[in-house]
């Protein structure tokens, strides 16, 4: 496994290995669920790329940027792990350089949900997501379905922009109580990562409900609320019934209705979602 640290350097090797790249991209504090990602990378194509960048243009005013976890040493050991043949990791003076003033933005389904709480959080991602494309030149790319909305925003790009890559979606990997994997899980104490399985258990109230056979959105949304309003530590963003496609607001529940939330737990912002007729 090889790091290259500079877009130069990248570019030089996609030119070299062009129609053979799988590129992971990541914000690094890589976890098992990142790995997952990986080994799909792995099985799809003879050559994986990992970015790892914390990319500063997705943060906005006072969000977690300087505190954003980073540990190059620990990834290497992950990435090698699943069989990752180049770590891309440039600076963030290589991917905006003095004078950087475009930026790529996707309209409808980036204006709720987290678009609603993190103004320009997603102009920064499509950017970034676009250069990295751009850079490393694959022929795929896979990310995790624990940030739905981004995956949605991802694939309207790729078809609007005509980018001639796939995109794969892989599901979110949890720990045995059922918490969603996050690099920002670091950050929670421990009285706050208990408070925390309040999102997976607000997953399973609603999808209980409806095995049950309850239809109703608001019926459904009460019995999601109810595992975080019983949270004294938890402060609920949002919690949302969508269609998985558009992100639409829907009414009545369907198998492929997407729930997503999310809820700060102390200082820290969590996301999670599922789709309710989902096993």
């Amino acid at each position: 496994m090889i790091l290259i640290d500079t877009v130069a350097k990248m570019q030089q090797f996609a030119r070299e290995h062009r129609g053979e790249i799988a590129l992971v991209p990541t914000m690094g504090y890589l976890h098992e669920g990142h790995a997952s990602l990986m080994q799909e990378a792995r099985r799809r194509a003879p050559l994986v790329v990992v970015s790892i960048f914390v990319n500063p243009t997705q943060f906005g005013v006072n969000e977690d940027l300087d505190s954003y976890p980073r540990d190059l040493e620990r990834d290497t050991r992950v990435a090698k792990d699943a069989g990752v043949d180049v770590i891309f990791a440039p600076k963030a003076s290589d991917m905006y350089p003095p004078g950087y003033q475009s930026y790529l933005n996707v309209e409808e389904i980036t204006g709720e949900l987290c678009g609603a709480s993190r103004p320009g959080h997603f102009r920064g991602v499509t950017t970034v997501v676009a250069k990295l494309f751009n850079i490393v030149a694959p022929k795929l790319a896979v990310f995790g379905k624990k940030d739905f909305q981004q995956l949605a925003v991802i694939r309207r790009m790729v078809q609007d922009f005509n980018m001639d890559l796939e995109i794969v979606g892989m599901p979110i990997v949890r720990e045995p109580d059922g918490l969603a994997l996050s690099s920002r899980n670091s950050k929670l104490n421990p009285v706050e990562r208990q408070s925390a399985l309040c999102l997976s258990r607000s997953l399973a109230a609603a999808r209980g409900a409806f095995r049950g056979g309850e239809r109703s959105v608001a019926e459904l949304r009460q019995a999601a609320l109810a595992p975080i309003e019983g949270e004294s530590a938890a402060e609920l963003d949002y919690l949302e019934f969508r269609d998985p496609d558009t992100l639409a607001p829907v009414q009545q529940a369907q198998e492929n209705t997407l729930l997503a939330l999310a809820v700060r737990i102390g200082a820290v912002r969590l996301i999670d979602n599922c789709i309710l007729g989902e096993p």
